[in-house]
């Protein structure tokens, strides 16, 4: 899979998880993909600060970006 692929697949990733993010008041961007497997994100909205985002981060975002593109071995989100 390319570079461009994976972008893709974890674009379609996103956009899966988005309506359960915004439905909570928030949102997530992707900022960056780091070697075809690091995905980095923001959280966004509602879900800045939240206690329970590290876990949305997990076990929602980073599994279903890995059902689009299984190569990728972590998300981590970025703080603004």
């Amino acid at each position: 899979m390319t570079t461009e692929e994976i972008r893709i697949n974890v674009e379609k990733a996103l956009q899966e998880i988005r309506p359960f993010l915004q439905s909570d008041g928030g949102d997530i961007s992707l900022i960056s993909i780091e070697e075809d497997r690091l995905v980095k994100v923001q959280l966004e909205g509602a879900c800045v600060g939240c206690h329970v985002n590290q876990m949305t981060l997990k076990s929602g975002v980073e599994m279903t970006i890995k059902k689009y593109a299984p190569q990728i071995e972590e998300v981590v989100n970025i703080e603004r």
